[in-house]
């Protein structure tokens, strides 16, 4: 990736990123996650030059390997991903600043008996299902406030931050918006527990996502295309 290119990707995210949360208030602060799966070190370290900081991977094994590729740089890493249980003690190793998929409480019962044996902690979000759809995981709406509790209480190697969703995989706006709007309130009843982050939104649709409430946002082919 050519430096130009990175700085202007970047350049037109933030632009986005400003106008999107300037209509919801002025305080309102987004951090941007850089998904750089499909994405080489040396695009991620052009990005990084640029001033992107943070980035996140979706599988446990390019984490590994983009981390040792850029050692040498204090970048912020998310795991973003589907976390298999056979991959939890390789995850660990790894120490990312957010596990972002958290997505059930088998998941986080397992984590949390595997980071005790390590005497270890992981800062993770709680996955929400929130437009309901089969080809997602995460907890339902319904349920996610008492199994947010719940992993709270009884798992206390894992540090929940927040919660994240994915938009509702649809062309129509209106049904979007309204998956995005079923986080945030979740977020809000989360928020006196110490929910920091509320992660919604993609290249796709995260200019909605911000105008629902989401202080996080994870792009990919935008940022690097």
């Amino acid at each position: 990736m050519q430096m130009q290119k990175a700085i202007d990707n970047l350049d037109r995210i933030i632009a986005d990123v400003e106008d999107a949360r300037l209509q919801l208030s002025g305080h309102h602060i987004v951090k941007i996650i850089g998904i750089s799966k499909y994405n080489t070190s040396d695009d991620i370290n052009s990005l990084y030059k640029a001033g992107q900081r943070a980035f996140g991977e979706n599988k446990v094994q390019d984490l590994k390997q983009k981390m040792s590729d850029l050692e040498e740089l204090p970048i912020e890493w998310h795991f973003v991903g589907r976390l298999q249980k056979n991959k939890i003690n390789n995850l660990i190793d790894l120490k990312p600043t957010l596990m972002q998929s958290l997505d059930s409480l088998d998941l986080a019962e397992e984590l949390n008996k595997k980071l005790e044996a390590k005497q270890k902690t992981m800062n993770c979000l709680l996955q929400i299902n929130s437009a309901k759809e089969d080809s997602k995981t995460g907890v339902m709406p319904e349920d996610a406030v008492e199994i947010y509790k719940q992993i709270s209480n009884t798992c206390p190697n894992i540090k929940l931050k927040g919660v994240m969703s994915i938009g509702a995989h649809v062309e129509d706006e209106d049904i979007i918006e309204a998956s995005f709007k079923t986080t945030r309130a979740i977020f809000d009843e989360l928020q006196p527990l110490g929910a920091k982050y509320c992660s919604m939104g993609m290249s796709s649709d995260f200019k909605l996502a911000i105008k629902c409430g989401s202080n996080m946002i994870r792009v990919g082919s935008t940022l690097f295309k």
